[in-house]
């Protein structure tokens, strides 16, 4: 069963906004475990901390470049939030 899920405001924020826009590339619902939570917002002085419960082959990266993956694993914890230091963009 194919759920729609749309972007909060249209999919897009400024460079410098304070929080984090996060979707699960490919989220895969098993027997024992579920996607309920696929695209969110983390914002400014929160945390989400996520568990894998893949036995094998797990992998969690950012920005679209899979290369630089981490392995994620069953038992992995990953706590993600917004930096303390901004960067800045040059145009």
């Amino acid at each position: 069963m194919k759920h729609k899920v749309e972007a909060p405001e249209g999919g897009t924020f400024d460079w410098d906004a304070d929080y984090l826009r996060y979707f699960v590339r490919e989220p895969f619902p098993s027997r024992t475990t579920q996607a309920g939570i696929v695209i969110g917002t983390i914002a400014h002085k929160d945390r989400m901390t996520i568990v894998s419960q893949m036995p094998e082959n797990g992998v969690i990266f950012s920005d679209g470049i899979e290369s630089d993956y981490l392995e994620f694993n069953s038992g992995s914890l990953a706590t993600i939030s917004v930096a303390e230091k901004q960067g800045l963009l040059t145009v």
